[in-house]
């Protein structure tokens, strides 16, 4: 018998129990490898494609479409500038008020906006109408016509040269089409959309799997461990959130302990997302909060919104109008008109930006 056959012995010459395997040195990793440059990013880098006819934009059109309504404070922020913008506009017999909005819409959110002008008899231009942003395409050709792109290929449709004026928000990576330039929120927005669709799904799934229900006492027949898991899958749906009782007679103390799993009601922090990712999104788009009816939580508050909607009308609306006016140079005639903003203290802001003092603009 080997010296370790003898420690292996108990006190009766009977073999002790076998000795589990040794321990192996072990890694764990979570995830798989992710470049730093990803492949959206690296996309960037690349030409805008082109299929011989047309230039497919950098992002898909459907997809900035989609994204309009993805958080409150993003669409809320667009429609507050295009509100300003309809306020201050002046219809004339070549641009009316429905084309001018739904052209203003498309140039904010989308990055891109399009008039074509409709010819009358004598090849004039009888009014200037909206094309939606998201089914135009650049021509290949600077020469021929922009290109109207539907869900099929019988949409198809080209328009004759010079009949399209396509106003852009200007990208510093290609010249072809616009960007929005509230493009640095968009995963701001979108996490925003996530965290209520989450807190959505967690109210009217009440049955989640949120804790374990552990009772060391036996109870008194199966009649009453099955009461008992009938109660907790009753819990589901419209009747969540709901007490329960349950009497264990011969039971003691931590008889019944409710061992929590995730405890997602307490840290998915559901109102510091939504907080953050608002500011984000109004840090993009540049708008005061006061103007989109968040309440403040200092005590000092906002300050008062009618200075607020001035200051936020000088530097943002102010140009937003005048590169909208490069209609104008295009068509060679006074397409677009606006007139001056009413401010606060009685002065008048005019389309360029000079500010009219009260005294003057009474008279």
């Amino acid at each position: 018998m080997t010296d370790q056959t003898q420690m292996d012995l108990g006190d009766k010459g009977k073999p002790a129990e076998a000795a589990g395997p040794a321990s192996k040195a072990m890694a764990f990793s979570f995830g798989d490898a992710e470049s730093v440059l990803d492949r959206r990013e690296l996309a960037q880098y690349f030409e805008i494609w082109h299929n011989g006819r047309w230039y497919e934009p950098p992002l898909p059109m459907d997809r900035l479409c989609q994204v309009f309504n993805m958080a409150p404070h993003h669409s809320s922020a667009i429609w507050l500038k295009v509100n300003l913008l309809v306020g201050v506009h002046e219809p004339t017999d070549k641009l009316g008020s429905d084309a001018f909005e739904r052209w203003a819409l498309d140039f904010l959110q989308m990055g891109n906006g399009y008039l074509e002008d409709i010819p009358n008899r004598s090849n004039g231009t009888a009014r200037f109408d909206h094309a939606s942003a998201r089914h135009m395409r650049a021509p290949k050709d600077p020469a021929a016509g922009y290109f109207f792109v539907g869900s099929g290929v019988a949409q198809e449709h080209q328009f004759q040269p010079g009949r399209i004026f396509h106003l852009q928000q200007p990208d510093v990576a290609q010249e072809v089409y616009g960007m929005p330039a509230w493009l640095a929120a968009l995963q701001s927005g979108l996490l925003n959309e996530n965290a209520t669709l989450f807190r959505r799904r967690y109210y009217l799934n009440g049955a989640h799997m949120g804790f374990i229900l552990y009772v060391s006492e036996a109870f008194s027949d199966q009649e009453t461990a099955d009461a008992v898991e009938a109660a907790i899958k009753a819990g589901k749906g419209a009747g969540n959130f709901r007490n329960m009782f349950l009497n264990i007679p011969s039971g003691k103390k931590d008889s019944v302990q409710l061992l929590p799993v995730g405890e997602l009601a307490a840290k998915d922090e559901f109102s510091g997302i939504k907080n953050i990712s608002r500011d984000d999104m109004l840090a993009a788009h540049r708008v005061p909060p006061t103007l989109l009816g968040i309440v403040p939580q200092n005590a000092g508050g906002f300050g008062k919104p009618s200075e607020a909607l001035d200051t936020f009308f000088q530097v943002e609306i102010v140009p937003i109008m005048r590169r909208l006016l490069r209609v104008n140079q295009w068509a060679g005639a006074e397409v677009l008109k606006f007139g001056n903003y009413m401010a606060s203290d009685g002065s008048q802001i005019t389309p360029t930006g000079q500010r009219i003092p009260a005294e003057n603009s009474a008279g």
